[in-house]
């Protein structure tokens, strides 16, 4: 492959409900679209950092930058034997992982379709046919309000429900929920909103058989995880600070964790995320694909990431209208009544680009040659 040309797209999309986290709620997303051509074809990837730098350091327009600047240089008119090679023309850019992860997964849509393959199998995945879903429930402005929501999941057939958590919307909301819902798969995103202060607190939480605590500590904290998770009987999800497979393997040696959550975009791409994966895999941890209020290009890549093998535990992948009134691919993802997604054999993530929805919520476009 050749990369003659990268296409950047801004484009605006309002969230169908707001998206609350311990820092802050979100009412409409915009993302960057990267769209690379070679040889007649076009491969597309989402960047899915924030509209803020509040996840982590990168948001949308600094993705832009980077993008624009740094990454598309490195990679325009370059000979890539395969996708595999993308994420190398730009590891010396420190950081920005979501940007050059968005770009990255371009360049392996590409090499799927100019092999007129699925996604899927171009990067090793397809162990799974058929893909479990979990849904992630931001904070509420009442907890009423959060288990008529949880109700309305858990009738769609979702398999795994997450909520959000932070100091004051911990404990008495997730009794409230188990109490309504004793029995369901139930796990708690913290997003960083604890300190080990907070240990005794936290460790309240274990009467509540979660499946999981998805990154309580700081977002680029491994160490302190340490202490923490062996006071906890509930396993420790890790997420925003593991950005590589050497982080991976860092809080797996310390036992930092039971489980990890691997994001596309915060790692970089599918490159990194499948050594995360296999890393994860030997050592007999259990991964699931997180998600960053993708649209449709993104979430297609989560389903392809989320069918290699030791993708075990329900992931954030969920149907589009959970999210958009219209998506910008068609058909739009849908979850099946028992919760499942089936993988497509179409080329590439395996739907069909809507070009007249992307061009009329399009804000600002780009061409790099």
């Amino acid at each position: 492959m050749k990369i003659e040309q990268i296409v950047l797209r801004l484009i605006e999309m309002p969230l169908v409900h707001f998206f609350e986290t311990s820092f802050g709620r979100t009412y409409v997303r915009r993302m960057v679209l990267v769209e690379v051509r070679s040889d007649g074809a076009a491969g597309w990837g989402e960047v899915t950092c924030g509209e803020n730098p509040f996840y982590n350091e990168e948001w949308t327009e600094s993705a832009w930058m980077i993008l624009r600047d740094f990454v598309a240089p490195r990679v325009l008119s370059h000979e890539f034997a395969s996708a595999a090679e993308a994420a190398g023309r730009g590891a010396h850019i420190r950081g920005h992982n979501m940007a050059r992860g968005g770009l990255e997964a371009a360049v392996w849509d590409l090499e799927a379709r100019l092999k007129n393959e699925p996604l899927w199998k171009t990067i090793g995945g397809g162990a799974q046919k058929e893909i479990a879903c979990g849904v992630s429930i931001g904070i509420q402005d009442s907890i009423g309000q959060l288990l008529e929501k949880i109700e309305t999941e858990v009738n769609a057939g979702y398999r795994r429900i997450k909520i959000k958590i932070k100091p004051g919307w911990d404990f008495d909301v997730i009794a409230a929920v188990r109490k309504r819902f004793p029995s369901i798969l139930l796990m708690a995103d913290a997003n960083s909103a604890y300190t080990l202060a907070d240990i005794d607190r936290l460790r309240r939480l274990d009467e509540f058989n979660l499946m999981m605590i998805e990154q309580p500590l700081a977002h680029d904290e491994i160490i302190d995880h340490v202490p923490l998770q062996a006071a906890l009987k509930t396993p420790i999800c890790l997420d925003e600070c593991i950005r590589s497979a050497h982080h991976a393997e860092q809080a797996i040696r310390l036992k930092a964790c039971g489980i990890l959550n691997i994001k596309l975009g915060r790692v970089g791409g599918f490159t990194e995320a499948r050594k995360v994966h296999d890393l994860a895999q030997k050592a007999g941890i259990p991964v699931w694909c997180g998600g960053m209020l993708e649209a449709g290009i993104g979430r297609a890549h989560n389903i392809a990431l989320s069918s290699l093998p030791n993708f075990t535990l329900p992931g954030d992948v969920s149907a589009s209208r959970r999210y958009w009134k219209r998506d910008i691919i068609q058909p739009e993802v849908e979850v099946t009544p028992r919760g499942t997604i089936l993988l497509r054999d179409e080329p590439g993530f395996g739907y069909a680009l809507d070009q007249g929805g992307i061009q009329s919520i399009c804000l600002r476009e780009e061409i790099l040659s």
